[in-house]
Parts: structure tokens; sequence; C-alpha cells
């Protein structure tokens, strides 16, 4: 959410700022409805003022036996105290009319963040790994020998719909071993926190992080009012929801594998083979809960532990810098890492990770306590996938793939997989 003083101060820098994001003239609604808001306080103010100078006067009245004036009194006590109701509600409903106005509105973007239109204008900052050349077509991970028989997305329809998977054997326990090797190494490499979250929330959780409003029709709620998690973002982030911690607490980095909900409602159509886009999925988060003064240089750390993970893996990928266009909602700044896949011929994002600056703050109310003293401050948030477990998956099977549909698996999951090297055409480990 944004700072409405720093809109009354220089409304020009925030419809500039704005204005990349597609939306034009935001602080004159903004500022109409905060003067409209801050007469109707001022109103409310003068007029409980007056009705605590008649409250007193009446017992004056009373004590002087002036019967006359102290029915008066009493009367005009008795308006007032409707009056000020009144005023108090009406203010009261135009604080949250501005607070919605302002949930509503994007953040404010980077000075580094490109312009562009979409993806097409994202901007490379670096890239790792030569995708590897094949003495064979490669296909796409469902359509691999070995695969198949762990990765049946038939009876998942059965039991669920469309986009979802039921995995077993071989391909379940690969997946499985990708999740825990990701946390050991962002535990015991990167120095984050292992930590176990709620999937089921709150709905003010989700507004915390920007979920909500706009984006209510890409999660799901349930029949009770709790919303299912899309990221681990929202419980980890929220850990400090309400809080004013000392400077000392700072820097927090959390990790979490969790199960995540979306319903994708933006992408009919897309992605509707294979298991890239589904409506339930694992990934290991990454948040950070940061002094302003630190989060771009978190930026950069995080993003390098989501690399670390795809280089261990031994799999190509690139970092890109999105634009204008592209950028989330709730973001300062975000890098997309897009992983090889020799199946589609393509790089596919399997991460993001993003900064937010105070705009999750603002909207959780967390604060820091210098430590020189002066006035609590905002925090600033991060998050970012490190990574998306079912997106390694893929990944992992499409660049390790053999002409007979088996698959060579990289040599760090090997002690996960209790020393099997190789998931073999007939989808058992070996």
């Amino acid at each position: 959410m944004h700072d409405i003083r720093a809109i009354r101060e220089n409304p020009a820098a925030f419809d500039a700022a704005m204005a990349r994001r597609g939306v034009e003239r935001a602080s004159s609604d903004i500022l109409e409805l905060d003067e409209a808001r801050r007469v109707a306080i001022h109103a409310a103010e003068t007029a409980q003022a007056d009705q605590k100078k008649a409250a007193k006067e009446v017992g004056a009245a009373k004590a002087s036996g002036d019967e006359a004036e102290f029915e008066r009194l009493r009367a005009l006590v008795g308006e007032k105290k409707t009056e000020v109701a009144e005023m108090q509600a009406k203010a009261k409903e135009l604080d949250q009319q501005l607070t919605d106005m302002l949930m509503g509105l994007p953040n404010v973007m980077h000075a580094d963040v490109p312009d562009g239109a979409d993806e097409d204008d994202n901007v490379q900052i670096r890239d790792w790994g030569t995708p590897r050349v094949f003495d064979f077509t490669p296909v796409e991970h469902f359509e691999l020998a070995g695969v198949k028989p762990g990765m049946d997305f038939e009876v998942a329809a059965k039991l669920s719909g469309s986009r979802f998977v039921v995995m077993s054997g071989g391909v379940a326990r690969i997946h499985r071993a990708l999740a825990q090797f990701m946390l050991d190494t962002h535990i015991e490499e990167n120095g984050l926190t292992e930590t176990w979250t709620p999937v089921l929330v709150r709905e003010e959780m989700m507004y915390g992080t920007g979920q909500l409003p706009k984006f209510g029709d890409d999660s799901y709620q349930t029949t009770n009012g709790w919303w299912l998690v899309p990221t681990a973002e929202v419980t980890l982030t929220n850990i400090v929801n309400g809080l004013t911690v000392d400077e000392s607490y700072l820097p927090r980095r959390y990790v979490a594998h969790t199960q995540c909900f979306r319903s994708e409602a933006g992408s009919a159509g897309k992605d509707t083979s294979g298991m890239l886009r589904q409506h339930q999925f694992e990934k290991v988060e990454m948040v950070s809960v940061v002094h302003p003064d630190t989060s771009m240089d978190e930026h950069d750390r995080m993003t390098r532990c989501a690399e670390g993970i795809l280089e261990k893996l031994g799999l190509p990928y690139r970092t890109v810098v999105l634009c204008s266009g592209d950028m989330g909602f709730g973001m300062i700044k975000t890098h997309d890492i897009e992983v090889w896949l020799p199946g589609q011929n393509k790089y596919r994002e399997i991460s993001s990770v993003s900064v937010a600056g105070d705009f999750q703050a603002r909207r959780m109310n967390a604060r820091f306590r210098p430590k020189d003293g002066g006035k609590p401050d905002y925090v600033h948030t991060l998050n970012g996938s490190g990574l998306a477990v079912g997106r390694a998956l893929i990944a992992v099977l499409e660049n390790g793939q053999q002409a007979d549909g088996s698959v060579n698996l990289p040599p760090v999951l090997h002690p996960y997989l209790r020393g099997k090297t190789r998931l073999q055409a007939d989808g058992t480990l070996a």
C-alpha cells in the first residue's frame, strides 16, 4: 500500500510512477477522497468537542438550579451525540474507501526496471551453462518412457479434474528428493531458517501480501472463509504482520516447503500438457524481512541462492530483469530465472525473486525500531522461489533424458535417492 503523505507532497511523481504501470492520473481521485476524509474527520472532532463542552455546561446548569437551561443543554448533548456518531461513521467510511483505493494500486517500480510492454521486453542480465546437444530429438517430460509409469494425468483427472497429476514410484521419489535437496542447501549453505507453516490462512493475511483484493480469482477460498495459499510467501511474510520489532531482529530469512494452490484463472489454454502449470504444486519458498537500506542487496543475494540450486543440478538457465509491463503487482523489482527445457526448446520460468520494499509492510503494519532511537519505520520484504519443485523435476527429466527414454540424474540427488543414479525406461530407479 502507498503512503498517502508522499502522494500529497508530490502527486506528479506518483502519477509518473503509476503511468509506468499503465495507470493514468491516479493522484487526482486519491487526493479528492483524502480531502473529503480529512474534512469529515475534522467535522467529527469539532462536533465531539462541542458535545463535551455542552456536557460540562449541563452540570453547571443543574447546580445553578436553572431548569430551563439544564433541559436545553441536555437536549443539545443528545443532538451532538447523534451528530458525532453520524460524522464518525462517515469519516470511517471515507477512510475505508481511501484504503481500498490505495490497496488496489500497484507498487512503484525501482528506477532500474526497464520500460517495456510484455515479457518480450525483459532484459537478460546473465546466463549459466550450455544447453546439451542431443544426438536424438529430445521430447517433453511426459513423453519419456521412464516417466509415463510414474506420472498419471488420467487418474488425476478422474480424482480432481484437469491440471492435476498423480506421481508414483521413481518419479515421485525424484520429486521428493529435489525438495529435500533444496531445503538442505538453503539451510546449510545459504543461512535460511527452515519454517513449517499452514496452507490455510485468514483473509487479512492475503491482503497483507497483496493477493487481495485484486487477485482473488487466482486463488481458492474455503466455504468458511479461509484461503489456500498460492505460495508460502503469504505465511512467511505475515510472520511480522502487526509487529514492531527491534532493528537487531533484522534480517530474518525464512525458507519453507509447502503445497501451493492456484486457480490459474487467467491461463485458460496455456501449458495444458504435462505438469508445467498445475492447480496444486509444491514450492520451496524464500522470504526475507530486512532493513530498508539493505533490501536491494538482499534481492541480489536471494537471486544467487536460487541460481545456485540450478547450478548444483547442472541445469542451464538465464536470469532476466522483468520490464515494467511484465512486473508483478506488489513488487519494486523482479528477477525471473528461466531454466532450459530441451523438450520445448526454450527457457521457462522456474523462479521469480522480487523485492516489495515497504509495500507489503504498510499493508501488514510491520515496523522496526531504529537502534539509535527515532520513530519506528516500515521493514522491507522480499520473496522468491528456491525453487518450484515440479518445474525443477521437469527440467531434470528433460535435460537428463536418454534415447531409450531413461534419465540420468544429477549427482547431487544421488544421496537423496539411496545411491540411485538413473530413472530407467521402465520407470524404476537404478
